[in-house]
């Protein structure tokens, strides 16, 4: 998209050279301006060049601009550019002039969506919620139950205590601010001067941008899997083990519920809708606001799949899931990725407050998290980091994608995937390398990640419309992840919300992972971490406690 704007503006620029006069030259530049003015750098990115989104709409106006541009130039050649060619006069120019701005007015506000389409700020507040010394309690989920329930009080509290000034401020002016407490912030309406004020008051840390996207002139087609269900177990679910845990050690998962925050989950696909928790409060669509699972891109069906799905595709097909939708367009931002995160936290109904109405009894065992959130969709590196610490107190296991910026060297990079609570995940193929797109440690403070790596090459998994799609990515690994955490809980209790320990057996268990050649990424660690997840060897550590 990048390319089709940058050749239409230099054409429209030449046109404008070559016929000489002021008055066309501003003609043609205006005629191309308005798709690039109007179009915000953020929108035109490669994540949104797959389907029809932003750039492929840019691309259109950008393409209809020049097209005018030539029609002006011909039309100046032909009728001014002549040697005995009057001057027009200006009533006629005028007129000329108001129809084509009149027209671009009609074109924008009708079936385009003009301006800076819906930025909001994220305003971080200095004090956040003290969690230490929050008691272990005792093994197993009722320990869990009781951490999570104190970290929820202890970061509900602090959000009253410390917003309410500046929540009072925000709205006597009409900025509609939205709180939160996972992080301590809240979201406000507001551009460059309000992101000024705002960023000199002592009681604020910084202010991010919290990017919305605009929505399209037509929406992109929903995603469909074409490809059948596997004959059996998938190749990845093989490599892990993780069968020979479902036949030789009867361990499918049951009894944990993983939480997948993504694009959303195809509720009705037959490899996933038996395996979803159900009630009032297992789905939250902060886009959207849909009531029942359902997935347009197929990212977050895959991913889902990959953990919990039955038809031979998911590592722990006996475990539930519940969803949350923090990607739109294959996009977030960071009170997105916080409204789903603090969902996980402590769930509530549909159209609940989070303030009063979580419950942080039913949070899931753990979370896949096959996104991060880059300083385009405006996080900076710490913007998550008070989430996931508050997610590990309450004894939340987080499990997250390294990325896919391989094979640079310190390319763990997008939050949560550099925090050290979160345990994250490279990929590797079917004969166990390192795949050359799996990103590198260390992270910029010099920790070593991945901690794992996991099958992630031409994954198969489910798809919207009960098909299958295979997908590569350490957004495909990092569920497999999730999966054999999902076993080792079934099969041993007492260690879900033991981290700690869990996070030994997994590196215990790994099996080692040949480095690939000339790879200089620091230590081996930084590549592949403790090596490939064993499913079968995990489980087994895991019941011998």
């Amino acid at each position: 998209a990048r390319l089709v704007l940058v050749g239409g503006l230099g054409a429209g620029v030449t046109l404008a050279l070559l016929a000489g006069r002021a008055p066309v030259r501003w003609l043609v530049g205006l005629a191309l301006l308005g798709p690039l003015a109007f179009a915000d750098p953020e929108e035109i990115t490669v994540v949104l060049a797959a389907s029809r989104d932003v750039p492929f709409w840019v691309a259109v106006t950008t393409g209809a601009a020049l097209a005018v541009a030539v029609l002006l130039a011909v039309g100046y050649g032909v009728l001014l550019a002549r040697p005995r060619a009057g001057t027009p006069h200006r009533r006629v120019a005028g007129a000329t002039v108001a129809a084509l701005l009149l027209a671009v007015a009609v074109v924008y506000a009708v079936p385009g969506q003009p301006g800076l389409y819906g930025e909001r700020l994220l305003v971080v507040l200095r004090e956040q919620a003290d969690l230490s010394g929050i008691p272990a309690g005792a093994p197993g989920r009722a320990g869990r139950d009781a951490r999570a329930a104190e970290v929820y009080r202890r970061l509900v509290a602090t959000a009253h205590r410390t917003q309410g000034n500046l929540r009072r401020e925000l709205t006597r002016l009409r900025l509609h601010p939205t709180p939160y407490y996972l992080v301590n912030a809240i979201e406000t309406d507001g551009g460059p001067a309000v992101r000024a004020w705002l960023s000199g008051r002592p009681e604020v840390a910084r202010v991010l941008v919290s990017q919305r996207l605009r929505p399209l002139p037509a929406a992109a087609r929903p995603a469909r899997g074409t490809l059948p269900a596997p004959a059996g177990p998938a190749w990845n679910v093989s490599l892990l083990g993780a069968d020979r845990v479902w036949s030789e050690l009867g361990v499918t998962g049951a009894g944990i519920v993983v939480g997948s925050s993504d694009s959303g989950v195809d509720g009705r696909h037959p490899a996933l809708a038996g395996g979803f928790r159900g009630g009032d409060d297992s789905w939250y669509d902060p886009w959207s606001h849909t009531r029942t699972p359902n997935d347009q891109a197929g990212h977050g069906t895959h991913t889902t799949g990959s953990a919990v799905g039955r038809n031979g595709i998911g590592v722990a097909p006996g475990a539930r899931w519940v969803g949350c939708v923090n990607l739109d367009r294959n996009l977030g931002n960071p009170a997105r990725y916080l409204d789903c995160l603090q969902f996980m936290l402590a769930p509530f109904p549909f159209g609940g407050d989070p303030f009063t109405d979580g419950r942080p009894a039913r949070a899931p065992d753990l979370l896949t998290n096959s996104w991060g959130c880059p300083p385009i969709e405006g996080c900076d590196a710490g913007a998550l980091r008070p989430a996931t610490a508050a997610l590990a107190a309450a004894g939340i296991l987080v499990v997250a994608a390294a990325g896919n910026t391989g094979p640079y060297c310190g390319s763990v990079a997008d939050p949560p995937a550099p925090y050290p609570d979160v345990l994250t995940v490279g990929a590797v193929d079917r004969a166990r390398q390192l795949t050359r797109f799996s990103s590198r440690g260390p992270t910029a403070g010099g920790a070593a990640k991945p901690d794992l790596v996991a099958p992630g090459a031409d994954v198969l998994s489910a798809y919207p419309g009960g098909g299958y799609a295979s997908l590569a990515g350490t957004s495909m690994a990092t569920p497999q992840v999730a999966g054999v955490v999902a076993l080792m809980w079934s099969a041993n209790p007492a260690l879900v919300g033991d981290l700690a320990r869990t996070r030994q057996i997994l590196r215990d268990t790994a099996s080692p992972v040949p480095v690939p050649t000339g790879a200089t990424c620091g230590g081996e660690g930084d590549l592949v971490g403790a090596g490939l997840v064993d499913a079968y060897a995990a489980v087994r550590a895991a019941r011998a406690g």
